[in-house]
């Protein structure tokens, strides 16, 4: 007897249908094959299903059973078919009957008959609902995952007896209620606080700028000058997730089995990676491409401590990412396409020692020393960056306040301040959509260069600046674009419709020093 039963594969962080066919034949030895480009983890769910079943209290038929995954050259892996095949099965050999035409499967199930916490299952269910599925069965450990879709029965299945005797109407399982995404959006607490922070002023100034607009920032100063502390206090600044683009996270973290803890990202990522990363762990790829830090870190922070000790090579990977806001991995298999929207935050050393040009410690590195570390980040790439700023090394007086003194700003003062610019950009960009883009834009740093013409107009005296800069600190094309940008923020910040030459003045403090690029 034959059945057909529907699933979902992943193909980069989009659901694609899957038909789960089951033939049962009494003829030949009894056997159990599966086809249609398993892998490993899917090849293994034979036993898996088999102990499920009779578990269960069901029947497993010793006979000739094939699986065929469809289609059959789109490889799949993972044990999301573990349910439907099991469901397929007892179909197949007339245990259940049932019609599974509008039903839609996925779940890992153990050897009891329970099933587990599976990876991808947002991206599914999207899918699903796109196929206009009716009903939807998943493990009930995800469905808080799921409950965010609207328009479809989610059903949280915790066993494979719990939905047979669903099916047979004798213990009915209740549909998961949908749940609105801004409900997840509360309650969100940060770890550090800018007014913990002693002194940095002019550091401050410009993270909250790199927030408001989206722009990559470089600090570079002594050990101990602040520049982690500062990094790892920026997401208390960052604007709220739009609820677009906490849905664009979630599918990226669901997929890579990072949500067993939390349903739903709410706040924005922040990635910090080691400088041992491998270029594909920054990157990704593998075989079967799985996002890599850059895509994790999508519409949050990536975060680059001691920038010059990355290799070469997997700083160079950055560089179009950062310029397209996503990353493509072609394989054999075809083209897989990640989204890689992130502010790079970059922190290093003037030199190997770490005190080149502090006045409290003496540096003691040879002039050579001193430039082979500093050419250990290229030039394109530090001209990808919207802001350098060199951090001083805080004094003592600053760290011992006195107690008349007026506490630093909060961090949730200036977020108030950064969301308010960020609605303007919102607002600004609203009416462009994708227009032909891969991922909509959100902040000023995502426009190209036809949009900086649309939306930065600039006075002859803004015009004039601009100009003089370019000749006395010879920036280039991009940066010339990218100072812009920066300007346009800045004037997003003080609610200015117009970019003034003030904001021009300040956003070319950020450029690096001409001596400063290699």
């Amino acid at each position: 007897m034959l059945s057909k039963v529907y699933s979902a594969a992943i193909v980069g962080l989009e659901g694609v249908l899957v038909e789960v066919e089951i033939d049962i034949q009494n003829q030949g030895l009894p056997s159990f094959t599966i086809v249609g480009l398993p892998d490993k983890a899917v090849d293994e769910a034979k036993e898996r299903v088999r102990s499920a079943i009779k578990n269960t209290g069901c029947d497993f038929p010793q006979k000739r059973i094939t699986v065929n995954l469809a289609p059959a050259d789109l490889p799949k892996e993972g044990a999301s078919y573990d349910l439907p095949i099991a469901i397929g099965i007892l179909i197949a050999s007339g245990q259940v009957n049932i019609d599974v035409s509008d039903m839609f499967f996925s779940g890992e199930l153990s050897l009891d008959g329970r099933l587990r916490h599976t990876n991808g299952i947002l991206p599914q269910v999207l899918m699903a609902k796109g196929k206009i599925f009716k009903k939807i069965f998943i493990p009930k450990t995800n469905c808080e995952e799921a409950s965010v879709i609207k328009g479809v029965e989610i059903y949280p299945v915790e066993n494979l007896l719990l939905l047979l005797r669903h099916f047979t109407k004798e213990n009915l399982i209740e549909a998961v209620r949908p749940r609105s995404l801004k409900s997840y959006m509360k309650n969100k607490d940060y770890e550090f606080d800018m007014a913990d922070i002693a002194g940095q002023e002019q550091a401050k100034r410009a993270l909250e700028i790199a927030a408001s607009g989206g722009h990559n920032i470089l600090l570079k100063g002594p050990p101990g000058a602040g520049k982690t502390l500062l990094a790892r206090t920026l997401p208390s600044i960052l604007p709220e997730l739009t609820l677009d683009e906490a849905l664009e996270v979630t599918k990226i973290y669901s997929i890579s089995g990072l949500l067993e803890n939390e349903p739903i990202i709410t706040k924005r990522p922040f990635r910090s990676p080691h400088h041992t990363t491998s270029h594909i762990g920054l990157i990704g790829g593998g075989a079967n491409p799985r996002p890599g830090e850059i895509s994790l870190a999508h519409r949050g922070i990536l975060f680059l401590d001691e920038f010059p000790e990355f290799p070469r090579h997997v700083l160079e990977a950055l560089r179009q990412p950062m310029e397209d806001g996503f990353v493509a991995i072609s394989r054999a298999m075809g083209r897989i396409t990640f989204p890689s929207k992130f502010v790079l935050f970059a922190a290093q050393n003037p030199c190997p020692c770490g005190y080149f040009g502090d006045n409290t410690h003496e540096c003691k590195c040879a002039p050579s020393q001193i430039l082979r570390y500093q050419k250990r980040v290229s030039g394109p790439m530090l001209d990808r960056i919207d802001i350098h700023l060199d951090v001083p090394a805080v004094k003592v007086e600053k760290l011992q306040p006195k107690a008349d003194q007026p506490r630093a700003e909060t961090s949730e003062k200036i977020r108030k301040r950064v969301q308010k610019a960020r609605d303007i950009q919102t607002k600004r960009f609203s009416a462009k959509g994708g227009s032909g883009r891969k991922y909509n834009i959100t902040s000023n740093a995502e426009m190209n260069n036809k949009d900086v013409k649309k939306y930065c107009g600039l006075s002859d005296e803004c015009l004039a600046l601009l100009k003089l800069a370019v000749a006395k600190m010879q920036l280039s094309a991009r940066s010339y674009q990218r100072t812009i940008k920066l300007s346009r923020t800045i004037a997003d910040l003080e609610s200015s419709k117009e970019i003034k030459p003030a904001h021009i003045a300040e956003s070319l403090q950020y450029r690096p020093k001409v001596d400063n690029l290699y």
